[in-house]
C-alpha cells in the first residue's frame, strides 16, 4: 500500500510580486513566500523604505529585491510587471483605508480607497495574469481582503464595498482563469497590529470592543496571516481557487 504524500509548501525556482510590501501584512507575506524559496520582488512607493525591507530578508539569505512602484499608476504598474516579471505567485496587498462615517463620505474619499484598494488591485492582478498565462505554467494569486469583505463595519461603508468588490472579481477571475491553472483566492483578515491599524490600538474602548468581536479573545498579528499566504502560494492548495481564508479569530462566526 503506497501513503499519499503531503504536497510541498515550498515554492523554490518560484517568483513572487508582492505590493505594498515595506511593511505591515505586505511585509509579512514577503517573508513568508521569502521563507519557502521564492524569490521576492517587493513593491511600495517609497524607495527608500522599500529598498530598506528588501536588504532586512537578504541580509537573512532570502532572495528579495525591493522596487518602488505606485500601483495607481498604469503605465508605470504595466512597466514594472513587463520588466520584473513573468510571475509565479503575486501577493496583491497594496491598499488603504480611512475610516469615515457614512454620511460624511465624499466623493475624494471614495476615490481615495477605491482606487487603490480595489481598481489597482485588479489591474495589477490582470496583468501578472497576463504574465502567467504567457509563461503556461499556472500560478497563483492572492489579494488581500479583509473580514470587512464578508460582513459590515462601523464608518467603513467605502472600505466594505472596495473589500466586497474584490471579493467578487476573485471568483469572477477564478473562473476565467482556471483554465490557465491559474488560482486566483484572498485571505480576510481581521484587525492587524500594522502601522495602518495603530491609531485604532491607542483606542482602549476599541480594543475592548475588537476583543469581544473577535472570539479569540485577541486582535490579530502579522504572523498569523503568513502561514496562509505561504499556504495558498503554494502545491498545497492546488485545488483552492476562488474563495476566502477568513483570519478573523471568529468575527464571522456569528
Amino acid at each position: 500500500m503506497t501513503l499519499p504524500r503531503t504536497p510541498s509548501f515550498r515554492l523554490d525556482g518560484k517568483k513572487a510580486l508582492v505590493t505594498g510590501a515595506s511593511r505591515g501584512i505586505g511585509l509579512g507575506g514577503a517573508v513568508a513566500l521569502a521563507e519557502q524559496g521564492a524569490h521576492v520582488v517587493m513593491a511600495a512607493r517609497s524607495p527608500q523604505e522599500i529598498e530598506a525591507a528588501a536588504k532586512r530578508l537578504r541580509d537573512m539569505d532570502f532572495s528579495a529585491e525591493g522596487i518602488s512602484l505606485d500601483v495607481g499608476d498604469y503605465q508605470a504598474m504595466i512597466a514594472a510587471v513587463e520588466k520584473y516579471g513573468p510571475f509565479d505567485v503575486l501577493f496583491n496587498n497594496a491598499g488603504t483605508n480611512q475610516p469615515i462615517p457614512y454620511v460624511e463620505v465624499t466623493p475624494d474619499n471614495f476615490d481615495m480607497i477605491t482606487d487603490l484598494s480595489l481598481k489597482a488591485a485588479f489591474f495589477v492582478a490582470q496583468e501578472v495574469a497576463k504574465g502567467m498565462i504567457a509563461q503556461g505554467r499556472g500560478g497563483s494569486i492572492i489579494h488581500t481582503s479583509s473580514q470587512m469583505g464578508h460582513v459590515g463595519g462601523i464608518d467603513r461603508a467605502v472600505y466594505c464595498g472596495a473589500k466586497w468588490g474584490i471579493e467578487g472579481v476573485t471568483r469572477a477571475s477564478a473562473i476565467e482563469l482556471a483554465k490557465h491553472k491559474i488560482r486566483v483566492n484572498t485571505i480576510a483578515p481581521t484587525f492587524i497590529r500594522t502601522p495602518m491599524t495603530a491609531s485604532t490600538f491607542d483606542d482602549p474602548e476599541r480594543v475592548k470592543w475588537l476583543e469581544e468581536k473577535i472570539k479569540l479573545g485577541r486582535v490579530g498579528e502579522i504572523e498569523d496571516i503568513m502561514g496562509a499566504v505561504a499556504f495558498l502560494a503554494s502545491d498545497a492548495s492546488a485545488l483552492i481557487t476562488g474563495t476566502s481564508i477568513i483570519i478573523d479569530g471568529g468575527w464571522t462566526a456569528d
